[in-house]
């Protein structure tokens, strides 16, 4: 399995939405290590999440320097 490279100010497309109201499925990536602080982009909820677990859910990334 590779490791899927993403830094802080990516943003990633993830399988299932989010749980908030609006369903949104993208996440933005506060922090990287073993573990992942990631911030949902219509409501704000922040969490941290395991490395692996995101890895498993991760559709696309969605580089900042592509945004910019």
């Amino acid at each position: 399995m590779e490791i899927k490279v993403f830094y802080p100010g990516d943003t990633l497309l993830m399988k299932k939405p989010h749980p908030c109201d609006t369903k949104c499925n993208r996440m933005v990536v506060m922090m990287a290590g073993s573990d992942i602080k990631i911030r949902c982009e219509k409501c704000g909820h922040e969490m941290i999440v395991p490395r692996v677990k995101i890895e498993k859910n991760i559709k696309s990334i969605i580089r900042k320097e592509e945004t910019v």
